[in-house]
C-alpha cells in the first residue's frame, strides 16, 4: 500500500516500435509541477527497492515518480531475450515525453546500473532535463560484460544466445548475442559530453560489477555541474543498510535540490 499522501496510478504507454510499457505514476495528493523519471537496473523491475525508497523520499517532498519496467522485464511487453540498450533508450526517451505530456515541467531523471547507462544515452538526446543523478552506472556496457564473463563465456554466449544469471540465480537467461553488438554501438563518454543537466554519480569502491575507472571517466566526461561520490565498503547493491540509506539519500537530495531550483 502506498503511504498517506501518496496516489499510484498504474498505467502503460508506447514506445517508439509499438511496444506496451508498464508503469506507475506516484504523485503527492496536493499534485505537483516536479517529476524524477526512474530507470531500473539489468533482470530488474520498476518496483525495485532502489525505486520504490526514492518514490517515498521524493513523494515526501512534493516531487513525482515514474518509474517503468524496460522492454521483457516485470510487466511489460516482451520477450527479455530480444531487448537492447537501444530498446530501452528508446523506451526512457518515450517515458520522458510522457511526462512532459503530463504537464510537469521540471523534469529529473535516476539510473541504476544498466538503467544509468540508459538515463545518460536519453539524457543525451533530453537538453531541457532539470538533473541527472546515476547509481553504479555503466557508461562501458562491453567491457563490464567481457569482465565478467571472460573471452570463453563471451563464446558461449554467441554461441547459445544464453548467459549466467548475473542476480545469482541457477538457471541461464535467454539474451541474444546482438545484445553485446548493440551495446558496442553506444559511446556513453561521448553522451556524457552533450549532457546539459546537472549530473551525480554515486558507486561504492567495492562494487563486483562495474569497474570505478567508469565512473571517473564518466565523471571527467561531465562538462556541466557534477559530483562523484564513492562510498567506501559499499558493493554493487548496497547491501549493507546504511550504504543503502546513503545511496539512497544521496540521490534524492540531488533531485530534490535541482528539480526544486528556480529556472534560468
Amino acid at each position: 500500500m502506498p503511504a498517506m499522501g501518496v496516489i499510484e496510478q498504474p498505467l502503460s504507454f508506447k514506445d517508439s516500435a509499438g511496444h506496451t510499457v508498464s508503469a506507475v505514476l506516484a504523485s503527492p495528493s496536493d499534485g505537483t509541477d516536479r517529476v524524477a523519471v526512474l530507470c531500473h537496473g539489468f533482470l530488474s523491475t520498476k518496483n525495485s527497492t532502489t525505486n520504490k525508497t526514492l518514490t517515498r523520499l521524493l513523494v515526501e517532498r512534493e516531487i513525482a515518480t515514474f518509474r517503468f519496467d524496460f522492454f521483457g522485464q516485470g510487466e511489460s511487453e516482451g520477450p527479455f531475450e530480444r531487448t537492447t540498450t537501444t530498446v530501452a533508450v528508446n523506451q526512457t526517451l518515450a517515458a520522458l515525453d510522457l511526462v512532459t505530456a503530463k504537464g510537469y515541467r521540471r523534469i529529473g531523471l535516476m539510473g541504476s546500473s544498466f538503467g544509468g547507462l540508459v538515463a545518460i544515452l536519453a539524457a543525451a538526446q533530453r537538453p531541457a532535463l532539470s538533473v541527472v543523478a546515476l547509481k553504479c552506472p555503466v557508461p562501458d556496457f562491453p567491457e563490464m560484460l567481457r569482465l565478467e564473463f571472460g573471452k570463453a563465456g563471451m563464446e558461449r554466449w554467441k554461441q547459445s544466445d544464453e548467459i549466467p544469471n548475473v542476480t545469482g540465480g541457477q538457471q541461464p537467461v535467454r539474451l541474444r548475442y546482438t545484445f553485446y553488438e548493440d551495446c558496442l554501438r553506444h559511446d556513453a563518454y561521448k553522451a556524457a559530453e552533450t549532457i546539459l543537466a546537472p549530473v551525480l554519480i554515486v558507486q561504492g569502491d567495492r562494487d563486483e560489477y562495474v569497474p570505478l575507472h567508469q565512473s571517473r571517466r564518466l565523471y571527467d566526461a561531465v562538462r556541466t555541474e557534477k559530483h562523484l561520490e564513492i562510498l567506501p565498503g559499499a558493493d554493487h547493491g548496497f547491501t549493507e543498510a546504511e550504504d543503502f540509506r546513503r545511496m539512497t539519500m544521496l540521490l534524492a537530495d540531488w533531485l530534490t535540490t535541482h528539480l526544486s531550483a528556480k529556472q534560468a
